[in-house]
């Protein structure tokens, strides 16, 4: 995708932390906000009475010169459209990959469902490189017997998204999650210049939701 402008020519790009229900996307995106001083403003949250996303998250960062508009989606399945839309213009895509062997299932159907919407996006083309980045934290990485990396990559694999990185995150300490979302916004920029160089054009501006 391409970035949008402020006025005074500021790039903006859109990231989105893409997963199941519970899986660590809110997590993830409050640790970034609250401990690695990337985030300007305030974190927007709408969720339902239990703490669940209940339309998305969001947060304004910063690396460097740059600025990204970070967002969740809502993961449990009846919310499908809120995620089409959430999803829209982004820029980079973070799965965060729910480690608990009972969430197999639905680490699966949230895959697919990336897919669907997204999938010409994220996959790689004859140049190696997909017209959207996408990292996948293996989150929860500290809950017994967590599902095994190797496995995580033979869906991966099997959906044709063997150029995806994983990182292993514990989103509740913050382990490795800066890198995850550090790697997403390097790339998403690296996308940007890429495009300009083999002389592709930007558009206007995405706004907020």
């Amino acid at each position: 995708m391409c970035p949008s402008r402020r006025a005074d020519n500021t790039l903006v790009f859109k990231i989105v932390f893409w997963g199941p229900s519970m899986g660590g996307k809110t997590c993830a995106l409050g640790w970034i906000y609250e401990k690695e001083g990337l985030a300007s403003g305030k974190l927007q949250s709408i969720t339902d009475p239990t703490g669940r996303t209940l339309f998305f998250d969001r947060v304004v960062a910063r690396v460097s010169n740059v600025v990204f508009q970070c967002y969740t989606v809502a993961g449990q399945r009846r919310h499908k459209y809120q995620r089409k839309t959430v999803l829209k213009g982004s820029d980079a895509v973070i799965f965060t990959w729910d480690s608990s062997a009972d969430q197999w299932e639905e680490n699966l159907y949230s895959l697919k469902e990336l897919l669907k919407f997204y999938g010409p996006k994220v996959m790689a083309g004859a140049d190696g490189n997909a017209e959207v980045p996408l990292v996948l934290m293996a989150n929860k990485r500290d809950v017994p017997n967590p599902t095994p990396i190797d496995k995580i990559r033979e869906v991966l694999n099997a959906a044709k998204l063997s150029n995806v990185l994983i990182y292993e995150t514990i989103a509740i300490t913050g382990v490795n999650v800066k890198r995850a979302f550090v790697f997403a916004a390097r790339e998403a920029v690296l996308r940007h210049y890429m495009r300009l160089q083999s002389g592709g054009q930007t558009t206007g501006p995405k706004g907020e939701i």
